[in-house]
């Protein structure tokens, strides 16, 4: 089988944005592909944060993933998996410096360490896109499913895995591809232009853990038309009810409702409603399978200990043959 590796960092808790545009498609890849899925808390210290906080996000998010369906053997979190940050040293000899000070998340994210209280910008936020280039190579990954968003990064990563095989005259590592699948990307039910987000505030995002009563109100107050909307065409808060109401599965629903849309009979309320139902009944399954994940922590920290320390034997491997490529002194020789 193909190898499908995607990451993710540790920042606080999932929303229907995150689920719908990545973790619903990282559980249909476990049946097609061998997958493994990271949990990259090295990532998460590229800006100002809090150890005891990181530290509980990260296990707050396996809980999370096991919930929605990521099997637990397919997961690891990156510091068990030092081998990682090996490896980033080393590529960091094959990226160019304008290169990745070019990447788009750093110039943003470095304009928004300059507005703070001290302007602070670490080397780590520059550098992040080299570490993440060696998330994906040092497993050898065949297949990268991300969004348009990510297509830079992977670009970086195939640029610094040619120029390490053009150094060391080998093909060694394969440069891995793309893997788009169609995903809706969720817009934030508060301002339908832009995309549903943590950062931008809580009445812009649901959480796939939230509250039934949460989420109803959340979708009740929906924006359905923001004044933007060209005559004869959808407009970005209507469209983004039904994006979300497919994603769901509702598929009766969802065609029932487009087909009100298209008579000019459809009621607003009636798609919120139909949406409300939708989520919450998603919502009070992943929560009824946390509450059981979560009932012994315990065991499945135990497991996901094993499940590292197992993925951490594909990484041993691919640095020792890298630092043998590289003239360097490995512990056996």
């Amino acid at each position: 089988m193909k190898r499908v590796l995607s990451c993710i960092q540790p920042t606080g808790d999932l929303h229907y944005g995150n689920y719908f545009g990545a973790v619903q498609n990282w559980v249909k890849l476990q049946s097609s592909y061998e997958t493994i899925y990271g949990v990259v808390d090295y990532h998460a210290m590229t800006m100002p944060y809090n150890p005891k906080k990181l530290r509980e996000n990260t296990w707050e998010l396996i809980y999370n993933l096991i919930a929605l369906g990521i099997k637990p053997d397919n997961l690891f979190i990156q510091s068990l998996v030092p081998e990682h940050s090996e490896l980033s040293w080393i590529f960091n000899n094959f990226a160019s410096m304008g290169r990745v000070e070019n990447m788009t998340q750093f110039k943003d994210k470095s304009q928004q360490s300059k507005s703070g209280k001290d302007g602070f910008i670490s080397v780590g936020l520059f550098d992040y896109p080299v570490l993440q280039a060696a998330d994906i190579l040092i497993y050898k990954a065949d297949f990268v499913p991300v969004g348009e968003d990510q297509r830079q990064h992977l670009e970086l990563t195939r640029e610094i895995a040619q120029r390490f095989n053009n150094q060391v005259g080998k093909e060694y590592f394969v440069l891995p591809e793309t893997l788009f699948t169609e995903t809706p990307k969720i817009r934030s039910t508060a301002d339908p232009s832009r995309k549903m987000s943590k950062s931008a505030g809580e009445k812009h995002n649901i959480s796939v853990f939230a509250d039934e009563a949460v989420i109803r109100k959340r979708i009740k107050s929906a924006v359905t038309d923001a004044g933007d909307t060209k005559e004869g065409e959808m407009s970005s808060g209507v469209q983004n009810l039904f994006e979300m109401l497919k994603a769901s599965g509702e598929m009766d629903t969802y065609n029932s409702l487009m087909s009100d849309y298209d008579s000019g009979q459809l009621k607003y309320s009636t798609l919120k409603e139909g949406v409300a139902d939708a989520l919450s009944n998603l919502s009070n399954t992943f929560n009824a399978k946390k509450a059981e994940i979560t009932a012994d922590k315990k065991e499945v920290k135990y497991q996901i200990k094993n499940s590292s320390a197992a993925i951490r034997k594909i990484a041993q491997e691919t640095i020792k043959e890298v630092k043998d490529l590289c003239g360097l002194i490995n512990v056996k020789f």
